[in-house]
């Protein structure tokens, strides 16, 4: 029983474990990488159209004033 009690004393002091800075550096670092993926995220979301379903004056589709007047026949 003694043993026992022993093993389980010693066991505790072992089972002590810290975090440690190699795992703080890490986290820190993902913190860093993800402040630059959504500054980057943001500059993206500037350049996308607010809306694109709404045609604007020129929206390169090839219809314009020229294709809606009627065609004439060359004399």
């Amino acid at each position: 029983m003694t043993l026992g009690a022993l093993a389980a004393a010693s066991s505790s002091v072992s089972d002590d474990v810290n975090a440690g800075v190699i795992a703080f550096l890490i986290v820190a670092a993902m913190g860093v990488a993800l402040v630059f993926l959504l500054r980057s995220m943001n500059k993206q979301f500037r350049k996308i159209d607010a809306n694109p379903l709404e045609p604007g004056p020129d929206d390169g589709d090839g219809v314009g004033q020229d294709a809606k007047a009627p065609a004439q026949a060359p004399e």
